[in-house]
């Protein structure tokens, strides 16, 4: 094959540069694309600082209180206030305001130490006390829980036979049943819980109200019932329900469930934050608990109205207070508004002595079981001691039942409180929020009677 000549090799480069030309001119012919300039920033205003804080803040402080002021109306503080309003009229008033000035004093402590630490009371138990000590706390702490459960199955029992006309046994076994309901709202969120355990209250409170309205109490007689009286000491059947009301209104399961509701507002974090938040928690905690002694003395007030000033001063069990209501007061509706209340204040206090129990056996033993695995153990134990004492005692071991439970927390109580106490004031685990001073003495003086009053009484049960 003949190889190219030179005249081949020159019309090939003429070709390619006719080529690059074209591209040229035509890269030149098109329309040039102009961006136009960008419109200079308006300069925008500096916004005043703002001194108000967001609303949400305030409000996700609130719903431990409400949750720790159910435990401060359960049936057990119900049977303690009608005894002591039928039997001593007004006169105990001063001593629901004192037992409910010392659970105040104390949830403080117990909100204080979740907030500075970010640990509970069961937590640092564990942390600060021999693992020998720690598992002592926790099984007094879970008889306290299965003690204050039989008092609120026993109670929600007498309001079910009341409202329904069932047996007291059937009226356990549906009170069992209405624990799993109630914690069912859990499953939608802790706010579902505390809306409905909040309504509940309000309810509670609607219809002492109207029982109040009908029984027209003495008011004046009410307002000296709040002074101090040296019957206190002298009178063995004062002393003894002085002694169960204050056992009956602080709550040791209430101290360790209180300290682990708030404890996710604190731990390391910077000091105007664990201000803020102690001064909401705070604000909660008296608020609700103020709401509890409300109820209380509405109900001590209510038994002193209705039976005491009508001569009925033996008047202790519910079933029986539930029946003479409504003719003394004269109206259909009293009977009802009291099972109703008594019901409501049961079914909330389940709640309470469920999320305890959780709490405690975490905290102690690093532990975690389902809500539902938790309700099933503590409503089985309890509904036990429940049928044996209707069976034992009749329609009215409802009442001996509520007191027996009463002098086991009374037992168990020291074991809650003197930790507390303890914690509170130790400066290298609160830092500069340590209890101490004033606040401190008032805690180691409410202490110290707490013991006494809590001998006082388990020297009368035994005796008697």
């Amino acid at each position: 094959m003949a190889a190219p000549n030179e005249n081949y090799y020159y019309l090939i480069e003429e070709r390619l540069k006719r080529r690059r030309a074209n591209r040229l001119e035509n890269a030149m012919d098109a329309p040039t694309l102009v961006v136009p300039p960008s419109p200079a920033p308006t300069p925008v205003a500096p916004r005043p600082p703002s001194f108000a804080r967001p609303a949400r803040k305030w409000f996700s402080f609130v719903g431990a209180g409400t949750l720790i002021a159910v435990g401060y109306m359960d049936p057990g503080n119900w049977a303690t206030a009608l005894a002591g309003g039928a039997q001593f009229g007004y006169a105990l008033l001063g001593v629901v305001l004192a037992a409910s000035l010392m659970a105040m004093l104390l949830q403080w402590l117990s909100s204080r130490i979740g907030v500075v630490t970010g640990r509970d009371l069961a937590q640092l138990s564990r942390e600060h006390y021999s693992p020998r000590t720690a598992r002592i706390l926790w099984l007094a702490s879970e008889v306290a829980i299965i003690a204050c459960d039989v008092a609120e199955v026993v109670g929600s029992a007498v309001a079910l036979q009341l409202l329904l006309g069932v047996s007291l046994s059937v009226g356990v076994i549906l009170a069992g049943i209405g624990s799993f309901a109630m914690l069912l709202l859990k499953r939608r969120g802790a706010r579902s819980l505390e809306t409905v355990v909040t309504a509940l209250i309000l309810f509670v409170a609607l219809c002492f109200v109207a029982q109040l309205a009908l029984a027209k109490p003495d008011w004046h007689a009410a307002l000296v019932g709040f002074v101090p009286t040296s019957k206190l000491v002298t009178s063995a059947g004062m002393l003894w329900l002085a002694t169960g009301i204050i056992g009956a209104t602080v709550m040791p399961h209430n101290l360790y469930l209180h300290s682990a509701l708030v404890k996710e507002h604190g731990g390391e974090r910077r000091s105007s934050e664990v201000r803020a938040a102690l001064r909401g928690v705070n604000a909660d905690t008296f608020a609700s608990l103020t709401f509890a002694f409300v109820i209380n003395a509405a109900l001590l007030i209510l038994a002193a109205a209705v039976f005491h000033a009508s001569g009925h001063t033996q008047v202790t069990d519910l079933a029986d207070a539930q029946r003479l209501i409504e003719p003394l007061l004269g109206n259909h509706w009293a009977g009802l508004l009291f099972a109703a209340a008594l019901l409501a204040c049961g079914l909330n206090s389940t709640v309470t002595g469920t999320l305890a129990g959780q709490v405690v056996m975490e905290g102690f033993l690093h532990f975690r079981i389902k809500a539902w695995q938790r309700t099933l153990i503590t409503r089985l134990v309890a509904i036990g001691p429940a049928l044996g004492a209707v069976a034992l005692f009749g329609e009215h071991g409802s009442n001996e039942l509520l007191v027996a439970s009463q002098v086991v927390l009374s037992v168990q109580l020291p074991l809650a409180v003197v930790p507390l106490v303890r914690f509170a004031a130790d400066r290298s685990l609160m830092g500069k929020w340590r209890v101490g001073g004033l606040p401190l003495f008032a805690a180691w003086a409410c202490t110290a009677a707490i013991l006494a009053l809590n001998a006082a009484l388990l020297w009368q049960a035994f005796s008697s």
